[in-house]
């Protein structure tokens, strides 16, 4: 009898145990995106430094305006992406930019707006996301979330290919990965650094590596990270950052 009794009060207790919910990949983001701010980031303005040029963001009810400057002792370039299309200015002049140069210029001013304010575009109508198998960095846990683009909507790079490691307490990313295809192609892993949050919009600075090894998959950058697979090229740093809300 007693057994009988025993069984079923650990039957009881079981049964009560609360479900542990799997996260999907939209889910993840989608905190990921609420954890670090970047749903503000469509209805602000944002400047900073990079590289000796200057760099300002406008984003407002799906308007948008990705502007670069670039200063010489006698000349200031203006170059412009926004809904419009790609413009350049030079001393507040119109300029004509041959259609191969815009689109070349367009990606390399996209691509700094774009990593400037991740997660934000994480959630546009051509990411495809995909849960990939949780990893341990430097002693914390991680989802791992890969993000690719459909060609309708996903510009001129659309094969590229992206894995960010979220953390899991915080939700925030402080590794990603990608592969490309221009200029040669590779791989690059970066990793997060002067975390500071301006306007409840988080901001950070990385360290830019390579694999040693051509070879590693991009998935697994985080493993050839830890053991001294990777070779640092670059800082990647955000000077002067600022930002107004406008909504």
């Amino acid at each position: 009898m007693r057994t009988l009794i025993l069984l079923i009060f650990i039957v009881t207790i079981s049964s009560c145990k609360p479900e542990i919910k799997v996260l999907t990949a939209q889910e993840i983001i989608d905190e990921s995106i609420i954890a670090s701010g970047a749903d503000k980031v469509s209805a602000a303005a944002i400047e900073f430094n990079f590289r000796k040029r200057h760099y300002t963001a406008v984003r407002n009810k799906g308007k948008f305006s990705l502007i670069r400057i670039t200063k010489s002792d006698t000349t200031e370039t203006r170059d412009v992406l926004s809904n419009n299309g790609f413009e350049r200015y030079r001393n507040d002049e119109f300029i004509i930019v041959p259609d191969s140069m815009s689109t070349r210029y367009s990606g390399s001013i996209n691509s700094v707006h774009y990593f400037s304010v991740l997660p934000f575009g994480l959630n546009d109508g051509a990411v495809k996301k995909k849960l990939l198998k949780e990893s341990i960095v430097k002693g914390k846990s991680y989802y791992k979330v890969e993000v690719s683009f459909s060609e309708d909507g996903g510009g001129e790079d659309f094969d590229d290919v992206f894995v960010y490691w979220i953390n899991k307490k915080d939700f925030k990313i402080d590794y990603l990965a990608y592969s490309f295809h221009v200029n040669g192609g590779g791989k690059r892993f970066r990793e997060a650094t002067n975390e500071r949050v301006i306007n409840g919009i988080r901001f950070v600075d990385n360290n830019n590596f390579k694999a040693k090894n051509a070879l590693t998959k991009l998935e697994n950058l985080d493993k050839a990270f830890e053991s001294s697979g990777l070779e640092k090229l670059s800082e990647i740093n955000l000077e002067n950052v600022q930002v107004e809300l406008l909504d």
